[in-house]
């Protein structure tokens, strides 16, 4: 295993335990590294200070997997890692009534750059970096011996795979996987498609956000904006909502959310599905609502993008805002990385500005459970959702 010596200012975050290493972080760099390549990471003095895998000359050059010096590399490590991120889910996350979760969380479970998502008896995964692909086939071995999976599909299909100069790719890689999965998500039935769909094919990270909707659907009329297939609207109507209205833009999510709801045995009268751009819809609405769900997709893919995707959030939340009925409620998420949760709270507390709300905090939510995260990686913190109320 090769062997990288760290400069001494810069051992903190090694020591803190924050998983990634930059270039600069090192004495030198042996030439001819391959994306991949284990290495074991040591202070000036000889000590030692982890374990990872060698990435790229530039930006993050070293992925963290280990801070234990006698762990080997060996046939049963990936299992291991697998096992032990398997055992945090099923003892907070799986029973009777979910068997839909997020597995493996990258990073945040000392398997940097991999996502493994469990779809009842079917496995999603994503290989995010060069170096974790290189040990593609030794995971997915690891997968079927500890799952035993009907089938395992791949779904690295990511914009992030461009800063790798990797390909997108997707297909089977162990089994066989029906286009259409059926999982059970607290009690409630969901069709996923996770060859197609977005991301691995639906939310897990929302599925307590969902849940808390709840409480707050009964004898309302909700508009679900960026619905996807349906989730937000399946648990509306579990409260009580007398009417959800579904905006997005994908005709296939649309039949799937239709699907949804009939599946839960739900009156499909009670909905109205919309094939439209989001801001358009709710630009030229006229209608007002006592509860709007706005989950969009990520509106700050860049950091340099940053200033404009502020600009888009503030701006759907400000035209939501000014079709919210009386002293109705406002769910509100953004799922961008380069977004903090306190930024999104001042550019909502602007939209609240222009429209002459008040708006009152009643929750906040940031990852599920079974998308936990390092204390160190901060880089790692993305989701944030607010229930608001307006108070004036």
């Amino acid at each position: 295993m090769v062997k990288l010596i760290v400069r001494q200012e810069r051992i903190g975050p090694i020591l803190g335990f924050h998983p990634w290493a930059f270039s600069g972080a090192f004495e030198s760099i042996p030439e001819g590294l391959q994306a991949g390549e284990p290495v074991r990471l040591f202070s000036k003095n000889g000590g030692y200070l982890a374990s990872g895998y060698f990435n790229s000359y530039s930006q993050i050059t070293v992925r963290v997997w280990s801070y234990d010096k006698d762990e080997e590399l060996d046939e049963r490590f990936f299992i291991k890692r697998i096992e032990k991120a398997w055992q945090i889910r099923k003892k907070y996350v799986e029973n009777p009534l979910t068997n839909a979760y997020r597995v493996v969380n990258g990073e945040n479970d000392f398997l940097p750059g991999l996502i493994v998502d469990k779809y009842a008896d079917y496995l999603v995964v994503q290989f995010h970096t060069r170096g974790i692909e290189r040990w593609k086939n030794k995971i997915v071995a690891a997968l079927e011996t500890t799952f035993s999976p009907k089938g395992i599909y791949e779904r690295s299909d990511m914009a992030v795979r461009d800063i790798e100069n990797l390909e997108k790719t997707k297909g089977v890689l162990s089994g066989s996987i029906p286009d259409i999965i059926n999982i059970l998500e607290n009690g409630f039935k969901f069709l996923v498609d996770v060859k197609g769909g977005q991301k691995t094919g639906f939310f897990l990270d929302q599925r307590d956000k969902r849940q808390a909707l709840i409480k707050y659907a009964g004898n309302t009329s909700i508009l679900n904006c960026f619905c996807y297939t349906g989730g937000f609207s399946v648990y509306a109507l579990a409260g009580g909502a007398k009417r959800v209205i579904n905006v997005d833009t994908s005709e296939n999510a649309i039949e799937l959310a239709k699907e949804n709801i009939t599946l839960n045995g739900f009156d499909i009268s009670k909905c109205e599905f919309v094939c439209e751009d989001v801001k358009k819809y709710l630009k030229n609405t006229e209608e007002g609502f006592d509860v709007i769900v706005l989950d969009p997709p990520a509106f700050i893919k860049d950091r340099r993008k940053k200033k404009e995707g502020i600009a888009g959030y503030r701006s759907i939340n400000e035209m939501a805002l000014r079709i919210l009925s009386g002293k109705g409620i406002l769910v509100t998420c953004s799922c961008s990385a380069h977004l903090t949760i306190d930024d999104f709270r001042y550019l909502l507390s602007e939209a609240g500005g222009k429209t002459r709300q008040t708006l009152s905090i009643l929750e906040s939510y940031t990852h599920g459970m079974d998308h936990l995260q390092l204390v160190p990686f901060g880089e790692g913190e993305y989701l944030k959702c607010f229930f608001l109320s307006v108070s004036f």
